[in-house]
């Protein structure tokens, strides 16, 4: 295959799907404005409260009709991130098996990895409450410092149970707290589906190695699948032939954003392993 025949839209959406199975965060992220995502967009975002509910006496009037506050939020893709190598000999290559989807899967896992580390820093640094910092160099402190932050967002009104929450620890963090974690064999196959390594309290626990560092301590999440809005998409996908080169070139951009859009259902874990 020369580099004429290149298929940017079915590489395209490889990376699409590779990057839905290689990344932590955002599968765990309010999709519903996905495909509104493009270079430079900003999406308004309308946060709906609930009324005020009053007590109704027969023949009594009622108050007035209250005007629901304006709360906005703004999303902004403005991440624009990009790969681009050469391959000497492109059908020489591909005629060797799996050659080019390796490329491309290292291309992805990379994109993953810049995905990954964004979200967690933009969610942990977003979240609605975090702790102090504090040592989490034991069983007994990792189940307090949890604790803590799922009562934090249970009071916030998330209910256990009917809201998708998920708790995110580093491999350290796992290692003090996986007695704690309770998965039936016959959930097995669906919680390794979701990217889980068990459950707690209700609660999905996935471990990842991007939690967002301030130089002291890992930030560990417990959040919401509504918290958080994120939008992507692989934009563009092009090969072209390098001049005074034997050779074909493969470019992409991947353009995203997130925005925390109810800070209330997520809570900061600051732990530090020592």
């Amino acid at each position: 295959m020369s580099y004429a025949n290149f298929k940017p839209t079915i590489w395209s959406k490889y990376i699409q799907h590779e990057l839905d199975k290689l990344t932590v965060f955002k599968n765990d992220c309010d999709y519903k404005f996905e495909g509104e995502a493009g270079e430079g967009k900003r999406l308004k975002i309308v946060a709906a409260y609930p009324p005020t509910i009053g007590t109704y006496t027969p023949g009594s009037n009622i108050s007035t009709a209250e005007t629901i506050a304006d709360s906005s939020v703004y999303l902004d893709i403005n991440q624009f991130k990009y790969f681009h190598f050469i391959v000497d000999d492109i059908d020489k290559a591909q005629a060797m098996d799996g050659m080019m989807e390796a490329y491309m899967q290292e291309a992805t896992r990379a994109l993953a990895e810049d995905t990954d580390t964004f979200l967690a820093q933009d969610i942990s640094t977003n979240a609605g409450a975090a702790s102090a910092t504090s040592s989490g160099n034991s069983a007994a402190e990792m189940k307090l410092a949890i604790d803590t932050g799922l009562s934090t967002i249970w009071d916030n009104g998330v209910r256990m149970g009917k809201d998708k929450v998920t708790i995110y620890l580093a491999p350290w963090m796992y290692t003090f707290f996986q007695d704690q974690l309770i998965s039936d064999k016959t959930a097995n196959d669906q919680l390794v589906k979701s990217g889980a390594i068990g459950m707690y309290k209700g609660a999905y626990v996935k471990m990842t190695n991007n939690l967002y560092n301030d130089t002291t301590d890992d930030y560990a999440i417990i959040k919401t699948d509504k918290a958080y809005a994120f939008c992507d998409g692989i934009n563009k996908t092009e090969s072209y032939r390098p001049d005074l080169l034997f050779a074909d070139a493969i470019k992409g951009l991947h353009s995203y954003g997130g925005k925390m859009i109810r800070p209330k259902e997520a809570y900061t874990m600051k732990l530090h392993n020592s």
